[in-house]
């Protein structure tokens, strides 16, 4: 199932944040090699985790199976803060959301589906709290995986060339692109409204 949880409720669920961090460590450190900090519990974290972000968890038996991390782009983010020059200046809306650290467990019973099912709940994330754009900086691997999945972003700036190129793009987020990507993931679309509405306490369809 998808999981909407902000840092401050991580801790009500140890098992799934002890494993989200410890898979984001082997994904960006130790199989892709970046500067990133591992502590000695093995988790990965940097000061973006500390401002309170939203994680969409895909969640297989308890554990982390798939993450990404949302923060607005009113307050700090990676993108303003380190590839502002990649998006043509800082992106500062209400209405754009910057998201990181999309991370599939090597653990995952059905990692193709586990992408998939992150990349719906990320539309669903921005239909239900009617934004416009996801914003996010990518390496060249990504492009090919964006594709598959069926949700392109919008490129707008890159730097460096073939494989060791990274770039900014814009997701668009709207009800097209969120149905497109509940057949993708083989999710119907009532089951990840669902899921969203569990979440932020809206009001559930009642059950005959």
């Amino acid at each position: 199932m998808i999981r909407y949880i902000y840092a401050d409720d991580l801790a009500r669920y140890p098992a799934l944040r002890n494993s989200m961090l410890r898979d984001r460590a082997t994904q960006f450190h130790d199989r892709l090699k970046w500067e990133v900090t591992v502590d000695a519990e093995g988790f990965e974290q940097d000061q973006y985790d500390a401002l309170n972000p939203l994680y969409v968890i895909w969640e297989e038996g308890g554990l982390h199976g798939g993450s990404m991390r949302f923060l607005p782009t009113t307050g700090d983010t990676m993108v303003n803060d380190h590839f502002a020059h990649l998006a043509g200046g800082a992106i500062t809306a209400p209405g754009i959301w910057e998201t990181t650290r999309f991370c599939v467990s090597p653990g995952s019973a059905n990692k193709a589906r586990a992408a998939n099912v992150l990349m719906m709940a990320g539309g669903q994330l921005g239909v239900g709290f009617g934004l416009s754009h996801s914003i996010g900086v990518f390496d060249a691997r990504m492009v090919r995986i964006y594709r598959q999945l069926g949700w392109e972003p919008e490129i707008l700036g890159a730097d460096g060339t073939g494989r060791d190129a990274i770039s900014a793009g814009l997701w668009a987020f709207d009800e097209a692109v969120l149905t497109r990507m509940c057949l993708a993931a083989g999710v119907s679309r009532e089951l990840s409204q669902l899921w969203f509405d569990r979440a932020f306490g809206l009001a559930l369809p009642k059950v005959a």
